[in-house]
């Protein structure tokens, strides 16, 4: 079954599916954010659409797929972003949903697509040739990006949440912190451990 599924990640039709489905989702994302980002401080521009911009970094992975190249920041960039700002999104929109009682089409769009978003950053997690200075550099820009969110307030604006933002922020803090861990997991130690193994039982 693992075979099946990566056969099918690593197929080129699947990978240019995925690269216009990415694309679109960031065009897209970028629009939803459009009223926020009028409101916003040129300097803080870059820092207030935060999942479209952690599907561009996927969809420029996914580009180096097509052209038979890697840029190790930039998957580190993505997996983390992506991991951490589906699963903020999934859990603001199922928090919006408990604070108003309401759960729209568009709510539940936005909750089966970041979902999908997480989830696609960690099934690549064995092709990126990501090192510990990546996820260093990428951690950096990540929890830089909520201080920009949470010290100087441009975070996502959802509905009622900016009643509970000291809390949202705290939260945003770990999820980012967890989804470093992960990476550097899935990225580095596994890969480490998973080589150690295979010399081991070269040599015996």
């Amino acid at each position: 079954m693992k075979e099946f599924i990566y056969s099918w990640l690593s197929n080129r039709y699947f990978l240019i599916l995925l690269f216009i489905v990415n694309l679109l989702g960031t065009v897209y994302g970028y629009y939803w954010y459009r009223y926020q980002l009028v409101e916003t401080e040129p300097i803080f521009l870059i820092f207030v659409p935060d999942s479209p911009t952690a599907s561009l970094f996927f969809t420029i992975v996914i580009f180096g797929y097509l052209i038979k190249k890697q840029w190790p920041l930039i998957e580190a960039l993505a997996i983390i972003t992506l991991f951490k700002y589906g699963i903020w999104a999934v859990v603001m929109n199922v928090l919006t949903w408990t604070v108003t009682g309401e759960m729209t089409a568009v709510s539940w769009m936005l909750v089966i697509s970041h979902a999908a978003m997480a989830l696609q950053g960690l099934l690549y997690a064995p092709y990126y040739r990501i090192k510990l200075w990546h996820i260093a550099a990428a951690a950096i820009w990540t929890l830089h990006n909520d201080v920009i969110d949470y010290v100087y307030m441009q975070y996502p604006i959802y509905s009622r949440l900016s009643e509970m933002i000291t809390h949202i922020g705290y939260f945003t803090f770990w999820l980012s912190i967890t989804s470093i861990l992960i990476t550097w997991y899935c990225c580095v130690y596994r890969k480490d451990w998973q080589r150690s193994l295979h010399s081991l039982h070269k040599s015996s």
